[in-house]
């Protein structure tokens, strides 16, 4: 029932005393006579009449409003998006690192398990983290080594620079991320040190992956680390991008291949089953994956630039303009 001239008076004074003047439910409930319970449901009622209306504005020249609308329309925690002073990848990757480094250290409180893939962007985001002293924590390599072991965007050495920035323990796996066949893969997991990095991972805390795209002159064909009949074998098999190199198709469905048998580290559903996953990622290549990555849910948080967050968010609005216009024509029908 809408509140009488009177009542809209009364509620107005309790919610210019509550939100103008400061003043507690408890100091409000003591001035009118009423129980702080009562406070409590006429301020709930000034908004519902409209007497308190709320308006949240974000922060002159940021990305506020977008991250909110691109987590909201993709049932995501959080997103951060950056507005980079170039478009060329280099840059990009160069400026996410503190952008992703701030959102994690949003989401550590210093005793957390703290799981970590590889590449060029990760690498970007531990150079960015600020020293910390949180020797409770553990940083732990969710996939074993890849290429050269001097190589600064691989597992150990990332896991390493990570764990002494945040003054953590390390647990890195002792073993190449793929081998040679099944049999050797096998072998190598029975070693305790190696199967009990890898449930440590399974049962992390939060993430912070990196989300590939492979390609003929990506890290992954460059180094070594797959062979070009491999990738070709995997693109045939619709694969557009990868998560610790487990491989996933333009839905986020993980790709079966016969390098699942011989990877030493989590596969998509255990990394899906973390809490938290920070996904870091930019540059108009990545698109594809990203989408992917975000269809499969297989991130929680995402950290990426305006130019894809933005495409992001047009298409989701054109496919839920589609998705009403058949419902539409459906009821006419």
């Amino acid at each position: 029932m809408p509140a009488d001239l009177e009542t809209k008076k009364f509620l107005f004074k309790i919610a210019k005393a509550y939100y103008e003047d400061d003043l507690t439910q408890e100091q409000i409930g003591k001035r009118f006579g009423l129980s702080r319970v009562k406070v409590s449901r006429l301020l709930q009622r000034a908004r519902e009449e409209r007497i308190v209306q709320i308006t949240v504005i974000p922060p002159q020249a940021s990305n506020a409003d977008l991250e909110c609308r691109l987590a909201g329309r993709y049932g995501l925690d959080e997103a951060t998006v950056i507005s980079p002073s170039g478009n060329d990848t280099v840059t990009i990757v160069r400026e996410l690192g503190p952008a992703a480094a701030a959102c994690l250290l949003r989401r550590l409180q210093g005793d957390e398990v703290l799981g970590l893939t590889w590449g060029t962007t990760l690498l970007s985001v531990i150079a960015s983290l600020p020293a910390q002293c949180w020797p409770e924590m553990t940083v732990v390599q969710m996939l074993g080594g890849l290429g050269q072991p001097e190589a600064d965007v691989y597992g150990a050495d990332l896991a390493r620079r990570a764990a002494e920035a945040l003054g953590a323990r390390l647990r890195w796996v002792p073993a190449p991320g793929i081998v040679a066949s099944k049999v050797v893969r096998d072998a190598l997991l029975t070693d305790a040190q190696i199967s009990g990095t890898l449930e440590l991972g399974t049962g992390a805390d939060v993430a912070l992956v990196g989300i590939g795209r492979p390609t003929p002159g990506s890290v992954v064909i460059e180094s070594g680390i797959l062979t070009a009949g491999e990738l070709d074998s995997l693109q045939s098999r619709g694969a557009v991008g990868d998560i610790a190199l487990r491989f996933f198709d333009a839905e986020g469905h993980s790709v079966e291949h016969e390098i699942d048998d011989r990877i030493i580290g989590l596969d998509l559903d255990q990394i899906r089953s973390i809490p938290r996953v920070i996904g870091v990622a930019g540059g108009a290549e990545k698109y594809e994956v990203i989408r992917a990555a975000l269809r499969g849910n297989l991130i929680d948080v995402l950290v990426t630039d305006e130019e894809n967050a933005r495409r992001l968010l047009a298409e989701r609005d054109q496919a839920g303009s589609g998705s009403q216009q058949v419902l539409a024509s459906s009821k006419r029908g």
